[in-house]
This record gives structure tokens, C-alpha cells and sequence, in this order.
């Protein structure tokens, strides 16, 4: 039991995350809870939810209708009787044009599939409705009469036409004055671009940022109404097609660093998933077996479905051939017939850094001193650095977090693949109604809506990554609904401040959540900003 999309609707998952794709609530014979716990918006402009119904079996049902803001909202109505056999059927919604309000609609669906088999289903939906500017309300005074257009739809009048036209010659001066600022900030980002050998460096050198720059980091809670930027022609954009890869294909780009299984040695467990796990592995030299090197090893379980074998040997692949004391690819691959994938990556004491911060946040209370904000601060730029590596070589890494590094015990943060990150870290992906997990709390919203990655999001997910350092491995916008989240970060609204978080480092974080990509920092720039600010601290200890 689905909505699903029509040329003349648009499907709840689209008006929510930019999706277009069926939202299931029962399949086979097995109810989603998960979806219908959720209360899904409904547009303005959308008047009509369409439903169907795929069963061998006859189902009988009865159908209510209940609307929490009457004011708002007129009861719906439906194209079926209330009580018969579940067909294909639409639910018609239609505001009072009273006032401008929400209303949550919620569509009860008893079904009955024999005598002894009773299921209850509660749709909710939450119907944004506006007065009509031509609605008559009837007043004490005197007794004339309430005039509503037809259809519910209202007809202009002379100065609503008026104000049409008004808002539209504003919202053309405004978008000539944001060209020409927009100009202007390309031309006084140019001036403070770093070398390339400051992000390769990490050093403190590098040209001043001039005062000016303070006036463009915005704060978390203001919103940019800027114009979303759709399309970036200096920078390669990668499609996801992961599903499209056989495993054949998957082991041949693996194939020149395969190295024999029997040179692998497994140890502890350092972390599992559903079908996936990490261990702490040897790899014996290949001329010389008494020499051994320590290595974290990527492989999956027995019951891994060949699909998900060939995605993390796609995804071990994202950083392969590239160079630099930030990044973390893999090393070697073991892909022989009859044994399970292995991916080897060289090792870092400290493991992941979202589970390494986590136990900071642990031992805070006993030994404050563990980790200093200094620490944090070094952490960030090291990022920086290779996330800046990347820019340069028009290579988007679209799953930044800190999930996705390595720390060893001299403080080296190394970013590494999405390899089996899913699996690892489930709660951080969530799947829109399109069976793909995405990191949607990480996620720029041109990435969210349009599915468009590139530099300038992996930049947004910089500054989560940031506000993950800050907070010690929390997770972010963890109140809010995924579905929701396009809608939220649209509004201006944005992750709060971290307790003890300087305001000048979450004015960068700010800075990389802007609206416009174009509006967003490059990666060179934060490593500069945030090398001075990690200077000013060193001053103070």
C-alpha cells in the first residue's frame, strides 16, 4: 500500500526530499511502522493524495477522515465509498480559505483480509493551507453571504495582480544586486586562496585574510535566501553508479594490488556490522615472511549478498592512486575464488575518530584533560588538508565525516573510503523511500534535492564534520525527522552552537553552511583560517 507519483500530483516523497519514488507502507503483508509514524507534508499547491493496492487476496475496509484545524482545512473527500473493497483510490484536500494555517490530516484505514486477520492503518499528512485574498468572510454587521471561487482556487483581482508584478520586478532587482555581489566575492575570494603547498604542508604560512572576510560567515540560525546553484562546470561530478558495477568489473580494478590470502592474518574485531566487518589484521612481507606490517582489514560475512561485496570493493577504490599524509587508501586486496573480499589499509593505532571521540566524551568526566580544544582544532585542519587535496584534483569524496578517518596515537588524522560505512554506522544513513542510504544529516541540499555533489558540498559536510569535533562525536540534527531535513535546512535553520565552542570557530562552520555553494569557503581558505585560529590557542597555553 503506496502513495505513488502522478503527472498531475506530486508523490509525498518528492515534496519532501526531491525523490521521485513509491513510499511503501504495507508489503508483503508486513505493515511499515517506520513510515507511517511520520507526519509527511503536503504542499500548498497539492490538493489531491493518490493511493493504490496490490493484493491477491480480497480486503474489505473502512475509511475516516480526521482534521485537527478545522479553520484551516475543509473535511476531505474521497473518489470511493467509505466502506467497501480497497481499490485504487484518491483523497481530495481542500483548504477553507479562511485563514493561513497547518492542518494534520490523518486517514484511518481499517482493512479486513478474512475473518481473523484486522489491520489498522493511520495515515498522516500535514496540509499547509492560505486565506484566499478574494474569500468574503461573513461579519456581524450584516448578512451577505460567503463568495468562494470555484474549484477552491482563487481568482486575482487588479491589485493582487499588482502585487504579483511588484514582487516580481523586486525579485528581479535582487537577483541582478546578488550577480553583482556574487562578482564581487569571487574576486575577493581569489585574493586569499592559499598556494597548493599550504594545504600539502599544513603550515601557518600562507597570505592574511583581510577583515572583510568576517562579514561573510553566517550564523547558524540566519537563513540565506541566495539562489541555489545547480550546475558546477569547473568541477567533475560523479553519478552514483555503484549498482550498476558487476563484481567482475568490482575485482578487476583491484586486480594489480591483489596479493595472496595467505599472506593475511587476522586478529581482534575491531568493529562489525550486519554483514560487514573490520579487524585488526598482519600482512606478512612478500619476500621476507618474517617481517610483518599491521593493517586493518575490510571484509564482509558469509551471507553478504554479491551486490554488497561489489560496493565495497567499488567504494575501497574512491582514494586509490592518491598521494598525501591526510588520506588513507587502500593498500591491497585479496579477491581469490572461494574466499571472502578483503580490502588491506595501513593501520592507525587510534582506529576510527567518531568511535575514538566518543571515548574522549567517556573519560571527559575523570580526566578533562584528555583531549583540548588545541587538539581538536589540529584534527580539523588536518582534514582540511586533504579534503583540499581532493578539491585539487577534482575528486568528491560526497560521504565526509568523521566516521569516515583514522586517528593514530600522534594525533594523524587520515581520511579514508565509504567502504562499508552503512553497514558500520547505520544510524547515520537513512533511506529516503528509494532504497539508497545517504548520510542525510551530512548532506549540502542541492545533494539532498537534486542529487548534485561536488566540492562546495563536500565543504557543507566539512562543517558537520567540524561541529562532530566540537561535540566530541555527537550527531547532528538528531531531533529532526530525515524526511524533513531538506525542508529545515531550506527555512535557514541550521545545527546549534556547541557548549564551549569559540564563536569564531562556528562562525566557519556557519560559513560552510550557506545556501548558495558558490557562497561556501574552499577548502584552502579553511585551512588557513583555521591554522591562525589554532595559533591564537597556542597562545593562551
Amino acid at each position: 500500500f503506496r502513495n505513488f507519483p502522478r503527472k498531475d500530483q506530486v508523490c509525498v516523497c518528492v515534496c519532501v526530499a526531491g525523490l521521485d519514488a513509491e513510499l511503501y507502507y504495507v508489503r508483503d503483508d508486513v505493515v511499515n511502522h517506520y513510515a507511517l509514524s511520520f507526519i509527511l507534508p503536503v504542499p500548498s499547491e497539492t490538493s489531491s493524495l493518490h493511493f493504490t493496492w496490490r493484493s491477491k487476496d480480497k480486503v474489505d475496509y473502512r475509511m475516516g477522515f480526521h482534521v485537527d484545524n478545522p479553520a484551516a482545512m475543509n473535511q476531505p473527500q474521497s473518489n470511493i465509498s467509505i466502506q467497501g473493497e480497497v481499490p485504487l483510490f484518491r483523497v481530495d484536500l481542500f483548504c477553507s480559505g479562511k485563514v493561513d494555517g497547518e492542518a494534520v490530516l490523518t486517514v484511518q484505514l481499517n482493512l479486513t483480509i478474512h475473518s481473523n486477520n484486522f489491520t489498522v492503518l493511520n495515515f498522516k499528512r500535514r496540509k499547509i493551507c492560505h486565506k484566499h485574498p478574494d474569500l468574503k468572510i461573513p461579519s456581524i454587521s450584516n448578512n451577505k453571504t460567503v463568495q468562494r471561487p470555484e474549484n477552491g482556487v482563487s481568482i486575482p483581482t487588479t491589485s493582487t495582480r499588482v502585487f504579483y508584478i511588484s514582487v516580481g520586478v523586486c525579485c528581479a532587482v535582487i537577483f541582478l544586486v546578488a550577480i553583482v555581489l556574487a562578482v564581487m566575492h569571487l574576486h575577493s575570494m581569489k585574493r586569499v586562496e592559499l598556494d597548493d603547498s599550504v594545504s600539502d604542508s599544513g603550515s601557518s604560512q600562507g597570505l592574511s585574510q583581510p577583515s572583510t572576510q568576517t562579514t561573510q560567515y553566517l550564523r547558524a540560525d540566519t537563513p540565506n535566501n541566495a539562489s541555489a546553484v545547480t550546475s558546477y562546470p569547473s568541477l567533475r561530478i560523479e553519478k552514483n553508479d555503484l549498482r550498476s558495477v558487476s563484481l567482475l568489473e568490482a575485482k578487476a580494478k583491484v586486480k594489480d594490488i591483489s596479493i595472496s590470502r595467505l599472506r593475511v592474518t587476522l586478529r581482534d574485531v575491531l568493529h562489525e556490522g550486519t554483514f560487514g566487518r573490520i579487524f585488526h589484521g598482519v600482512l606478512l612481507d612478500e619476500k621476507d615472511p618474517a617481517k610483518e606490517k599491521q593493517c586493518f582489514v575490510k571484509t564482509v560475512k558469509d551471507h553478504a549478498s554479491e551486490v554488497q561485496v561489489t560496493m565495497m570493493l567499488t567504494e575501497s577504490c574512491k582514494l586509490r592512486g592518491l598521494h598525501h599524509r591526510n588520506l588513507l587508501p587502500i593498500s591491497h586486496a585479496c579477491t581469490e575464488e572461494g574466499e571472502k573480499p578483503m580490502v588491506l589499509l595501513p593501520y592507525m593505532n587510534w582506529g576510527n575518530l567518531k568511535l575514538f571521540l566518543r571515548q574522549c566524551k567517556l573519560a571527559e568526566a575523570n580526566n578533562p584533560q584528555a583531549i583540548s580544544q588545541q587538539d581538536l582544532v589540529h584534527m580539523a585542519i588536518q582534514i582540511a588538508c586533504g579534503m583540499s587535496y581532493l578539491a585539487r584534483r577534482e575528486v568528491i569524496h560526497k560521504d565526509l565525516a568523521s566516521r569516515n578517518c583514522v586517528i593514530d596515537n600522534s594525533m594523524q588524522v587520515k581520511i579514508c573510503d565509504n567502504a562499508l560505512s552503512r553497514d558500520l554506522f547505520p544510524m547515520d544513513y537513512h533511506c529516503l523511500g528509494d532504497n539508497e542510504n545517504r548520510p542525510v544529516r551530512w548532506m549540502a541540499l542541492e545533494s539532498l534535492l537534486n542529487n548534485d555533489f561536488s566540492s562546495a558540498s563536500d565543504v557543507w559536510a566539512f562543517g558537520v564534520t567540524l561541529w562532530e569535533l566540537m561535540t566530541l562525536g555527537q550527531t547532528p540534527y538528531v531531533d529532526i525527522d530525515p524526511f524533513e531535513m531538506a525542508a529545515y535546512l531550506k527555512d535557514g535553520y541550521r545545527i546549534a552552537q556547541p557548549i564551549n565552542c569559540p564563536d569564531e570557530l562556528f562562525a566557519v562552520m556557519a560559513c560552510c553552511w550557506a545556501l548558495d555553494p558558490e557562497e561556501r569557503p574552499k577548502f584552502q581558505q579553511l585551512v588557513q583560517c583555521l591554522t591562525e585560529f589554532h595559533a591564537a590557542l597556542g597562545a593562551y597555553v
